[in-house]
């Protein structure tokens, strides 16, 4: 049976993405791997093995294209009006939560931010198949 380890996005400064990550996640340095024309770091936090890796193409100034096919990645939090609320006194600047419903039933209450290299990460209230 495989297992989901990691996601991999690149970025163009380290600092300022770690500090984002561990402001908006809680997610901190598990390993940081420094190649000759790369630097890999795996951020994680104790709720979970998963982890983002982050990939610094040493050089790189202009920032990547993520074309049409990246969507986001997802995280649950036990209480999203807290979270949202700390985001923004954070100045993270998090888009206005929203439900979403099915049959009635509320499905998933969630709000969207950006890390610094504009990837998009959804945060969503612990609720149904959202834990």
């Amino acid at each position: 049976m495989a297992k989901a380890i990691h996601m991999m996005i690149r970025v163009l400064d380290l600092d300022r993405s770690i500090a984002f990550y561990r402001t908006a996640l809680g997610l901190e340095p598990a390993a940081t791997l420094d190649f000759e024309t790369f630097t890999l770091v795996y951020l994680r936090n104790p709720e979970a093995d998963f982890e983002i890796e982050l990939t610094l193409n040493k050089g790189r100034t202009e920032p990547y294209a993520h074309g049409d096919g990246y969507g986001h990645v997802a995280f649950c939090v036990d209480d999203l009006d807290a979270e949202h609320r700390r985001l923004t006194e954070a100045g993270l600047a998090p888009q206005p939560i929203k439900e979403f419903f099915r049959d009635g039933a509320l499905l998933a209450r969630f709000f969207f931010i950006q890390d610094p290299d504009g990837y998009k990460i959804e945060v969503l209230q612990r609720h149904g198949r959202y834990r």
